[in-house]
């Protein structure tokens, strides 16, 4: 009930951001919408189950691209997005299927590499994805104001179902088989956990709403191209969100998005030329410092101020 009520507040303190009429604050609002959802969504699978993956950035260019080729083509823009989910879905249930027999370094290479070949198969297939020259989308009918509006409502709405779905899933069964292949998958299998069956589930929650992400973020900018949707940051941001807040906690992801979008948007502005090796060395002295993310800091200065009292 607890994690009901702070999602239920924070959603109403977010959902408050556009009444400050300002497309500034809605596009950074918008940025941290996408990014809890990429976050919150790797937990599922390097978080809860402990597959380190890093095909974040294939789920994401696969939503972008498939949602981009049909409202290319006429197709309404909601159905694209949806489009977008279930092909992201549907393709890691596949590769599930092919890999999730390997386990830690080895795992993490197979998923490394997905995004690369995808970015491959588009640039050789020019005639249906546009190749190396990317795909624009049809303009939407609306004002600057209620475009910028739109696309945080959609993003929020979908990081909101993420975390929604996170909750759900940290308090049933399938958490708690999760929380036991990451301790140990054969004492799980032991104890009549369906590893396979479960690592399968886990995988798909973490493509479904990193697609429908892609999809959104695809009519948001309204022009997509191979290096911007497959971008390797995409795989590896979702990750050190999710060390910065707290591995396989509920709100860590959500936690670690907000830090990496503030850091972002302070370094970029004071250090332009520079930014992402700022960040960059930023990100790693809070990895070091903070190796059980922020929320178990907290935690533990918090348990020691009530044990002192």
């Amino acid at each position: 009930m607890k994690n009901w009520a702070l999602l239920i507040c924070g959603v109403a303190l977010a959902g408050c951001l556009p009444l400050a009429h300002d497309n500034y604050l809605l596009r950074v609002g918008t940025n941290l919408a996408m990014y809890v959802v990429l976050a919150q969504s790797w937990n599922f699978i390097g978080g809860m189950a402990g597959y380190p993956s890093f095909a974040t950035a294939a789920f994401f260019g696969l939503g972008a691209y498939s949602s981009a080729i049909l409202q290319s083509r006429g197709v309404p823009m909601l159905a694209g997005w949806s489009t977008g989910a279930l092909t992201a879905a549907l393709f890691a249930a596949v590769l599930g299927g092919a890999i999730l027999h390997l386990r830690g370094h080895y795992f993490a290479i197979a998923t490394l590499v997905i995004a690369e070949v995808l970015r491959e198969t588009i640039n050789s297939s020019p005639d249906v994805t546009g190749g190396g020259m990317g795909v624009n989308l049809p303009v939407v009918r609306l004002s600057v104001d209620v475009q910028a509006m739109l696309f945080f409502y959609a993003m929020l709405g979908l990081a909101l179902i993420t975390v929604a779905t996170a909750v759900r899933v940290h308090n049933s069964r399938l958490g708690f088989g999760l929380r036991c292949i990451e301790q140990s998958e054969d004492a799980a299998n032991v104890l009549g956990v369906n590893a396979y069956a479960y690592k399968t589930y886990a995988f798909v929650l973490s493509a479904i709403f990193v697609g429908a992400a892609g999809a959104i973020y695809a009519s948001w900018v309204r022009y997509i191209e191979p290096p911007d949707v497959f971008d390797v940051l995409l795989s590896i941001k979702p990750v050190v969100m999710v060390l910065l807040g707290g591995l396989g906690t509920l709100f860590g992801p959500v936690v670690g998005a907000f830090l990496i979008v503030a850091f972002e948007e302070i370094v970029w502005r004071h250090f332009l030329n520079a930014h992402q090796a700022v960040l960059g060395v930023i990100i790693v002295l809070l990895v070091l410092f903070l190796p059980g993310g922020l929320l178990a800091f907290a935690s533990l200065k918090f348990g020691r101020l009530k044990a002192s009292a």
